[in-house]
């Protein structure tokens, strides 16, 4: 019995792992992929789909995952040459936004027959990324909830850690191309298995929802249907980017389900140990800089593992100034006994107040960004003995990219907890 129930798992996770399932829900969302020509064996039927398996990264690693080439002609809905069919006036060719991370491709021509499927699920995909979140818990420390962002800041850490460290041990490649069709490459040349923008996407939008709930007043049906369709939107624009499996992108959920599970009761527990002990700095340190040493070691460089690091060097930030903040009295969280808290009335002064603190706010961080990235990675590369010239080559190495990212993104958010709320109070604008 149990053999048999094993054998039916197995079965389902390769049925759902096939990457032509991922081609068939892109031909339904109305994306097109023009493939170069491959010579083939006549009636030989439908070409088995590339399996998932152990792959070392290289400049190569495009190839594996079906990178376009130079072709003579094209297959699918366009082919070269002077008899091409002419384009619906309603379609759109489009390349990917972003050129591969690792090998600098800049991905190969598509077709759009749906627009707005096309806006919705790279609208998606960005509330998955890290650069969303940078803005995103600013905006929500600054303006909202400042225990809750931090909060959340630990999760999003944690759950990009664990996330890519597992990536790095089952190695995974993306689903293969053809007959899948990369509309992104940025991540394309990363493992695939789980899927982290379906983590991050589902870890925050429910822990959101678990911190908030109680502490703000609204109905708890609002509260799960905007965490729910969160969820879904980003996990769903994984697979209508190519750049998933539904294996992939459901493990990505559930994984994080149950990060979530066990992070969710001993956050109170971390956000008080931040606070108020007088060697948190030390652990929070040495804690985050181990977990990213782990990360670095699993295997090669990539940019996903700088993302990581930047999220750890992001809460090694967050955390101290949520240490100083506590130590000095500078912010203070509002009183249990005002709880729940509501939302004040919207208003053109409340609006424009928002986003004068989060316009200064957010130019203070990338002013800070560029000092520190502009001082850090040629003092580095000095340090080290490594060529200047070649930012992208020199930061492959672990010794430049780890302390770099540490440095650059613990400083930045010191700064988004600390020293720009610090601003505000100065010039009245808390």
């Amino acid at each position: 019995m149990a053999t048999d129930l094993l054998k039916t798992f197995v079965q389902m996770c390769n049925y759902l792992q096939d990457p032509r399932h991922v081609a068939r829900f892109q031909k339904v969302c109305g994306v097109k992929g023009t493939f170069p020509v491959k010579p083939s064996e006549p009636d030989s039927g439908e070409s088995e789909p590339e399996s998932p398996g152990l792959r070392k990264r290289g400049p190569d690693s495009s190839v594996v995952n079906g990178a376009a080439g130079d072709a003579k002609g094209m297959q699918g809905d366009i082919t070269a040459g002077p008899e091409a069919p002419s384009v619906d006036p309603d379609t759109t060719r489009a390349k990917p936004l972003r050129k591969n991370s690792l090998t600098g491709d800049v991905g190969q021509e598509f077709l759009i027959h749906n627009k707005f499927l096309f806006y919705l699920f790279t609208f998606g995909t960005e509330l998955g990324n890290e650069m969303f979140f940078i803005v995103f818990f600013p905006f929500l420390f600054w303006n909202i909830d400042a225990l809750v962002s931090r909060r959340l800041i630990v999760v999003w850490a944690w759950n990009l850690f664990v996330g890519q460290s597992t990536k790095d041990m089952v190695r995974w490649s993306r689903p293969a191309s053809p007959p899948v069709v990369k509309v992104e490459v940025f991540y394309n040349s990363e493992y695939s298995m789980p899927s982290t923008h379906a983590m991050t996407g589902t870890a925050i939008p429910f822990c959101l929802f678990m911190l908030t709930y109680g502490r703000w007043q609204y109905s708890f049906l609002f509260g799960f249907s905007v965490a729910l369709s969160w969820s879904v939107l980003v996990c769903v624009s994984r697979v209508y980017m190519g750049m998933h499996s539904i294996l992939e992108v459901i493990t990505g959920f559930l994984y994080s389900l149950l990060i979530l599970a066990f992070f969710h009761p001993l956050l109170e527990t971390i956000d008080s140990f931040y606070m108020t002990d007088h060697f948190a700095p030390l652990v929070i340190i040495v804690s985050h800089v181990s977990l990213g040493l782990v990360a670095f070691s699993l295997d090669s460089w990539s940019t996903s593992r700088g993302d990581t690091a930047q999220a750890l060097g992001t809460g090694v930030g967050a955390a101290i100034g949520t240490h100083v903040n506590y130590q000095l009295g500078l912010l203070l969280d509002p009183p249990l006994s005002s709880l729940p808290l509501t939302l004040p009335p919207i208003s053109f002064s409340l609006v424009f107040l928002s986003l004068l603190r989060f316009v200064i706010g957010v130019a203070v961080i990338l002013v800070t960004r560029m000092v520190m990235k502009a001082v850090t990675i040629p003092s580095l590369c000095r340090l080290f003995g490594l060529p200047t010239d070649d930012v992208r080559q020199a930061r492959q190495h672990m010794k430049v990219e780890l302390p770099y990212r540490y440095i650059v993104y613990s400083v930045v958010g010191f700064s988004c907890v600390s020293v720009v709320p610090l601003f505000f109070k100065i010039f009245s604008l808390a």
